[in-house]
């Protein structure tokens, strides 16, 4: 069977799609896979790098209030056509889109050569691309129920994020953080603002970290590569508070008793899947508030705690926390509502459903 996963972006459409590729390589080694993407973004690397073949595209932007849309739209028409060469050379049986604008071309010429094809979405307001896209695929994968009434009823079926199987071979060990020097018996709180950091959240944290040295749980907190040199120039370490440019956040986390992070989609699929109670800050710079929206439903459902970027201070979420962390009832039951609204299954229960749609070569 040959499969084409169009993904690009951000880590939120990457790594759910690398998730499912794995999966299918797991199911049946025989397999072939290619990506395509944008010949500009992190996929260019992380793709290769990770050991698929590789098909970079020109994707015109369109959620940018600076974007050109005549200039975006010949673009598309550009990318459209060198996307039906590539569709017709590499003969899938199935496209897969994980959304970004870099599906939009790649899934138009797998309809137009009669390829079946499938997006997952992975937020609960889905994006434009997806939701314009949803006329014309095959089928429609989503996480949140939320988001199915979106797309043709016929064609959605909500399944999860492949990101949440991981869970399946995790094995939870406190002696990870031993690598921070960090007193393993004592709680510990993990401060994430995404892969690179946020930059206004920094600000903001400096008097938050110093008010966590007097408490009697552990805090890591990670800065983002960028940003570590400089914050690092603001506030030290201490006993229980430890500064990092980055880290193995699956692992991490599930290690640690509450997380403080943005809500992006995998991310906080993560936590769902992990059972891991959580204070979501979103970002309120992402486009339809998609993080918020998130992370409403997760707090609906008694998952999570929101607190808006704008309403970030020492007060605010020491008090968050310390009601969090000096509550075990409070959260256990956090923890068991996540896990209600995870998929463990997601990436397993997704390769059936492809081969289901296609069977086998």
């Amino acid at each position: 069977m040959r499969v084409l996963i169009a993904t690009g972006g951000t880590g939120g459409h990457i790594y759910p799609a690398v998730a499912l590729a794995n999966q299918l390589i797991k199911t049946d080694n025989s397999v072939d896979l290619m990506f395509v993407g944008n010949n500009d973004r992190m996929e260019h690397e992380i793709i290769p790098e990770l050991g698929f073949r590789f098909v970079g595209i020109d994707a015109p932007r369109f959620n940018s209030s600076d974007v050109n849309k005549v200039q975006a739209v010949k673009l598309l028409y550009k990318s459209y056509k060198n996307c039906l060469t590539i569709v017709a050379d590499y003969d899938p049986d199935i496209i897969i889109g994980f959304g970004g604008y870099v599906t939009v071309p790649v899934i138009l010429a797998g309809k137009k050569l009669g390829v079946k094809t499938v997006i997952h979405e992975q937020n609960s307001l889905a994006g434009m691309a997806n939701r314009t896209l949803g006329y014309f695929v095959s089928k429609v994968i989503t996480v949140y129920q939320s988001a199915m009434a979106a797309f043709p009823s016929r064609k959605v079926v909500c399944l999860g994020n492949p990101r949440e199987s991981a869970v399946l071979d995790f094995n939870k060990d406190k002696y990870v953080l031993k690598q921070f020097d960090l007193d393993t018996t004592k709680k510990t709180l993990l401060i994430v603002m995404g892969s690179l950091g946020s930059q206004s959240v920094n600000e903001k944290m400096i008097g938050v970290l110093e008010e966590f040295k007097t408490k009697a749980y552990n805090v890591i907190y990670v800065t983002g590569k960028n940003n570590f040199d400089d914050f690092r120039t603001l506030i030290a370490d201490s006993d229980n508070v430890k500064i990092v440019p980055y880290i193995d956040q699956f692992t991490i986390a599930g290690n640690c008793d509450l997380i403080v992070s943005r809500g992006g989609a995998t991310s906080a699929c993560e936590y769902m899947a992990l059972g891991l109670p959580s204070i979501i800050i979103p970002s309120p710079y992402v486009p339809n508030n998609h993080q918020f929206l998130n992370a409403k439903e997760m707090m609906d459902n008694n998952a999570c705690l929101i607190l808006e970027e704008k309403d970030l201070s020492v007060e605010k979420l020491t008090q968050m926390v310390d009601e969090l962390l000096n509550d075990d009832l409070k959260l256990q039951n956090m923890s068991q509502k996540a896990k209600m609204m995870s998929h463990p299954h997601a990436a397993e229960d997704f390769v059936k459903l492809i081969y289901e749609m296609v069977g086998k070569r």
